[in-house]
């Protein structure tokens, strides 16, 4: 599977989505999108992450930049974690895992000395022309959020 190549078109996708809707690339026409993959709702480190977006979403928005979190949890599992967490922005259900792979995230994990293939955590900014601008794999959560706002910032 080849990576999503930057200043380049994004891979497009069409997933089910939070708030009862299906949400594809062209939805985001004329505006930024950071999309974030993180491996499971409801985890300390992705429950961190999605918060740590929910409270820049305000300034993100100031910079034309819309979010979007994908993992491969049902709708109906992503429901109960946004309202949880009050995120201010829809979640992807890519239980197919077909954008995972587009966006070349599955990778081959160890936990407790078990190896299996899951999402690395990864983050993609998109420009309002569809092209991808910036990519950030293997994602430590502390401070990344900043990080993704100030190259916002910067576009």
């Amino acid at each position: 599977m080849s990576q999503p190549q930057l200043n380049k078109k994004a891979p497009n996708f069409k997933l089910p989505a939070t708030g009862d809707q299906t949400l594809s690339l062209a939805d985001f026409k004329g505006k930024n999108l950071v999309i974030y993959f993180y491996p499971k709702d409801n985890t300390p480190g992705c429950t961190t992450e999605g918060q740590d977006f929910r409270d820049h979403y305000k300034q993100f928005q100031k910079h034309n930049t819309d979010i979007l979190g994908v993992s491969r949890d049902s709708v109906r599992t992503h429901e109960n974690f946004r309202k949880k967490h009050e995120f201010p922005f829809d979640l992807l259900s890519d239980a197919d895992e077909e954008m995972c792979k587009a966006f070349d995230v599955i990778k081959l994990k160890k936990l407790y000395g078990r190896e299996y293939m899951g999402i690395e955590r990864s983050t993609f900014l998109i420009d309002s022309q569809g092209k991808l601008k910036q990519e950030w794999r293997k994602v430590k959560v502390k401070g990344h959020v900043e990080e993704v706002l100030e190259t916002v910032k910067a576009l």
